[in-house]
């Protein structure tokens, strides 16, 4: 199952440094039968691209609980067994917990299919969505306008072995 792990730009480095990510348990997303059901599509492009996304907003949690992360949303696509990605039931339903998924264990690095990156010119947006998302979280319309203006930047995508040149 491919699983995308929302990092930040130091995760990353760490995950470089040590050879995985983790430790475990980790918090990921996928294209999980709630994924599947909310998003009312058959294309597995289509379905994670949108697992892809939430990841992307993994992301952006991190980096506002992190003031010193670099502000470019930062997720790992990595391959792991079915069996190591188990998706919570009773989120299933709900939409904050579309497609997550936890894994039990660290993954090593080398499972790594790919790194998707914010980037430079979207540090701004992304800086700008940090700030306003606990207003966000709370309901304020325009703070929510400013988190959905870092979805309009695309990740970009990043074979492993540029991860040196990339945390460099």
């Amino acid at each position: 199952m491919r699983v995308y792990v929302p990092l930040t730009l130091p995760g990353l480095a760490e995950a470089h440094k040590t050879g995985e990510l983790g430790p475990g348990p980790l918090t990921a997303y996928a294209v999980t039968p709630g994924l599947r059901e909310w998003y009312v599509s058959d294309d597995i492009e289509e379905l994670e691209y949108a697992a892809l996304n939430r990841a992307a907003a993994g992301s952006l949690r991190l980096i506002a609980g992190d003031p010193s992360a670099a502000r470019r949303r930062v997720v790992v696509a990595v391959d792991v067994p079915d069996k190591d990605a188990a998706a919570d039931p009773d989120r299933g339903v709900d939409s904050a917990g579309l497609g997550e998924v936890r894994i039990a264990e660290a993954v090593t690095l080398a499972k790594a299919a790919a790194v998707h990156i914010d980037a430079d010119d979207a540090e701004d947006d992304v800086s700008a969505a940090a700030a306003a998302l606990g207003a966000a979280d709370h309901g304020d319309d325009d703070a929510q306008f400013t988190v959905d203006g870092a979805e309009d930047h695309e990740l970009l995508w990043f074979g492993v072995q540029e991860i040196p040149g990339i945390v460099g």
